[in-house]
């Protein structure tokens, strides 16, 4: 771990953290792939479209999660086994609507943002400013994903809260 000059205890455990969102991403892409394939309904062309860059964006996630672990000098889980023992998320039926996709989604979102928080937690302890930066920018990219499928999903006779009062 010298050319990173980071310590090898405290990048164990954010390798850790970084595995669970690793598995997280991975059930997340399938589950994506799945929608995708299965979505019907008036709203079949905007979300099967939808679907397929999110899982574009996941499975580019996937590859970067690894090989950010692989930067830290350790080895990515890779058995699909081992994933579904790891993730924060579960894997869901096809035989749903697309609002119950959307739902589903954006819980899982949650749960993402969650294992994210924990892993740019992790490398702050560890002084891992690489890793802090990368999380941070998936963070922010989910955020607004979240944003606009939960606006998708709204009745239009739903409010803001204002800012200010």
């Amino acid at each position: 771990m010298n050319y990173l000059g980071l310590n090898t205890d405290k990048t164990k455990s954010t390798v850790e953290q970084l595995n669970v969102l690793l598995a997280d991403y991975h059930l997340y892409y399938q589950k994506l792939r799945n929608f995708h394939w299965n979505v019907i309904g008036k709203n079949f062309f905007d979300l099967h479209e939808k679907f397929e860059e999110l899982y574009e964006d996941a499975k580019i996630k996937v590859d970067e999660i690894a090989e950010r672990i692989l930067t830290l000098r350790y080895q990515p889980t890779s058995n699909l086994s081992d994933y579904l023992k790891m993730s924060n998320l579960e894997e869901s039926k096809s035989e749903l609507s697309d609002y119950e996709m959307i739902e589903i989604l954006l819980e899982d979102h949650g749960a993402i943002l969650k294992q994210m928080r924990q892993v740019v937690k992790t490398a702050d302890d560890a002084g891992d400013e690489g890793t802090i930066d990368l999380i941070g920018a998936y963070i922010r990219e989910l955020e607004k994903t979240s944003w606009m499928l939960d606006a998708w999903k709204m009745k239009t006779k739903e409010v803001h809260t204002p800012a200010t009062k």
